[in-house]
């Protein structure tokens, strides 16, 4: 066994899980922790719960050298571990807050088995003044245990690249030397990251990575922050879309003319049906929650809620006012995902607009290519839910394109008129396509934001 540290992931969902897969793959002995019976029966025949592209080759691979342990017992692995990450989940209360029952629970029993000048690091994403808590309940143990903030930035579909190749690794504590060890081995990660790239199919990046120690604070509201920007840039944008279509503009060509000021940029500036999946609404309400604990209104970030909150109603509304009545329509949802290369279906805005137009009495039919119908629970009952494309219902009144799958966004004229019929509408909740280049054909069209 070699002399690097070895460490504890406690949780196994996307950042846990991506985290420790990799951290094997540089060399780590590296513990699992997943309470979750069936997600750990699964990680355990060498495969993810949830789809990531390439992530069950480094799991496969962890398994057989042994250097990928999951478990579900803290005493087995707490006390052989000298840095333990943190990355359960935070979903949210009632009231927007989010839920920190998990990282209290996961910290507290850890502790039953930190060995001494052990190192805790929070990946998880947690309201600021969260560690200031925990580290009072450490110091009441009277062990010496160091704790670190260290916030992670990888993108659902993009989890494995983002983790191997960060623009940026952020470390908010007081210890230099835990600063110091966490810092080495992120330094592992990118002398191994070019094999590991290779190993998982992923493409290799020429990318410079920039280390940042911070205040413990700070370290907590960077990647809340980090979201809640780019949500807000989200909601802007269906702002000025919602503005384009009652004063005849095109949103698309609005935001590429804003985003070529390079203060601006394009990136998040996509209008559309706007944003879903685990991080931003969580995030985005967070922010708002823990800044009302201290006095502070973010009403600006309250406008962003708001806006994407009424974006699914918003495009329904349109389709309404084309068809008059959805009632006994034939709608076609096509993506559920929240976004295109992962499964998740957390505040999927797909899953929304198909609900809409249920509640307002349409036949439905949804279909995405990779989502599980196990994980489609939030859907209408009355929602029929198909394998492919080919299984369809011929000639719907409308097609709603929800998510940016790549078979979605390619569909040629012929296909797409042969998927609608003579008298169908085509619903581009996400812009994917240009109505004048439609139009030729004579395909009825409704975007967001867009000249129809």
């Amino acid at each position: 066994m070699n002399n690097l540290p070895t460490i504890t992931i406690l949780g196994a969902g996307y950042v846990g899980l991506t985290t420790g897969s990799i951290l094997a793959q540089a060399g780590y002995q590296t513990y699992l922790i997943e309470p979750n019976q069936k997600r750990l029966a699964t990680i355990k025949s060498g495969r993810s719960f949830f789809f990531e592209d390439g992530l069950d080759t480094l799991i496969e691979k962890g398994l057989k050298t042994k250097m990928l342990l999951p478990t579900d017992s803290y005493a087995h692995s707490i006390p052989q571990s000298d840095i333990i990450f943190s990355c359960v989940g935070t979903p949210d209360n009632p009231d927007g807050s989010p839920n920190l029952e998990y990282v209290f629970e996961a910290a507290k029993t850890a502790l039953q088995y930190l060995k001494p000048k052990a190192i805790y690091v929070q990946k998880s994403t947690v309201p600021v003044g969260t560690g200031n808590r925990l580290i009072d309940i450490f110091a009441k143990s009277g062990l010496k245990v160091d704790y670190l903030s260290n916030p992670e930035f990888l993108r659902e579909g993009t989890a494995i690249a983002d983790t191997l190749y960060p623009d940026r690794i952020i470390i908010g504590g007081d210890s230099s030397a835990a600063i110091s060890t966490l810092t080495d081995l992120y330094r592992r990660v990118e002398l191994n990251r070019q094999a590991i790239a290779e190993l998982s199919g992923i493409a290799n990046q020429a990318k410079v990575c920039r280390y940042i120690s911070t205040e413990l604070s700070s370290a907590e509201l960077i990647k809340v922050t980090a979201n809640a920007f780019l949500a807000m840039k989200i909601s802007f944008a269906n702002s000025i879309a919602i503005l384009s279509d009652q004063v005849d503009a095109d949103v698309v060509e609005i935001m590429d003319g804003i985003g070529l000021d390079p203060r601006i940029g394009t990136a998040f500036l996509r209008a559309g049906r706007g944003y879903g999946g685990g991080c931003f609404p969580k995030d985005v309400s967070g922010l708002v929650s823990s800044a009302q604990d201290h006095g502070v209104e973010l009403k600006l970030m309250r406008s962003t809620q708001e806006i994407n909150a009424k974006m699914p109603g918003y495009i329904i509304d349109k389709l309404k006012t084309r068809l008059t009545t959805l009632k006994n329509k034939q709608i076609i949802i096509l993506g559920l995902s929240f976004k295109a290369g992962t499964s998740d279906t957390r505040m999927s805005p797909g899953i929304a607009l198909a609900n809409i137009c249920a509640k307002n009495q349409a036949s439905i039919t949804v279909f995405d290519p990779i989502v599980n119908r196990e994980d489609l629970d939030q859907l209408d009952t009355s929602t029929r839910i198909v394998d492919s494309i080919s299984e369809l219902p011929a000639n719907p009144d409308a097609i709603i394109i929800a998510t940016e799958w790549p078979e979605f966004c390619n569909f040629t004229p012929t296909q797409i008129i042969n998927l609608l019929g003579k008298e169908g509408i085509l619903v581009d909740a996400i812009n994917a396509y240009n109505p004048k280049s439609l139009a030729q054909y004579d395909i009825r069209y409704i975007g967001v934001g867009r000249r129809s």
